[in-house]
C-alpha cells in the first residue's frame, strides 16, 4: 500500500475519539440530528453511516428506549454510538445481549465511558506498537472480557475496512493512470 495511504488509515485510528458521555446532548435532538450528530464522528471509521431507518428499526427491536416526544436523550444517543459501532461486527441479537448483561450492573454512562476508552485505547494500539490495550486480568468479570473482545474485534474490522477502502483507492487511480496514457 502507498505510503499516503498507510499514514491516512494510520490518521484515522489515531485522531478517532467519540465524545465523552457528558459531552453528548442532553437537551434532547431529533431522529435527523441525532443521525447527523453520530454519524460526524463515526464516518471517518466505520464505512456504513447510521441512517434514520436504521434509528426507527433499533427503537422498533427495543434496542434502545422510545424518544420521548420524538427527541432523543443522551442515554439513547449513547446507546446508539454503541449500536453503530459494534454492529460492524456482532448481529443485533447479539447486541442486545451484551446491553442487557450491562444494563444490569451499570448505569449508561459507566458502560459508555468503558466501552469508548476502550475502543480508542484498542484503535491507537494498531496504530501505535508501544501502546498495549491492557489484558483481561483474572478479578476482571466476564462482561468486561466479553467487552474487551468486542472491542478489539471492532477496532480491527475497523482497520480491515479502511486498509481494503485505500486498496481500491490505489488501484482505481492505477487504472485511471493506465487509461489516460
Amino acid at each position: 500500500m502507498a505510503d499516503a495511504h498507510a499514514e491516512k488509515i494510520i490518521l484515522a485510528l489515531e485522531n478517532f475519539q467519540m465524545p465523552a458521555y457528558a459531552e453528548i446532548p442532553d437537551v434532547g435532538l431529533y431522529l435527523k440530528q441525532v443521525v447527523k450528530y453520530i454519524n460526524g464522528y463515526l464516518d471517518p471509521v466505520l464505512s456504513e453511516s447510521l441512517t434514520i431507518s436504521m434509528v426507527s428499526n433499533y427503537v422498533k427491536q427495543k434496542l434502545i428506549p422510545n424518544p420521548v416526544h420524538k427527541m432523543y436523550l443522551r442515554d439513547q444517543i449513547a446507546f446508539l454510538f454503541y449500536i453503530s459501532i459494534s454492529k460492524c461486527v456482532l448481529s443485533l441479537d447479539e447486541i442486545r445481549f451484551l446491553l442487557q448483561i450491562s444494563q444490569k450492573k451499570h448505569t449508561a454512562e459507566y458502560a459508555y465511558e468503558l466501552f469508548r476508552s476502550q475502543l480508542e485505547a484498542a484503535l491507537h494500539h494498531i496504530v501505535r506498537e508501544g501502546d498495549p490495550i491492557p489484558a483481561a486480568g483474572s478479578e476482571d468479570s466476564e462482561e468486561r472480557i466479553l467487552l474487551r473482545n468486542t472491542v478489539i474485534t471492532i477496532s480491527h474490522k475497523i482497520y480491515m475496512d479502511q486498509y481494503f477502502y485505500y486498496s481500491q483507492l490505489i488501484e482505481k487511480e492505477r487504472e485511471q493512470s493506465n487509461t489516460a496514457k
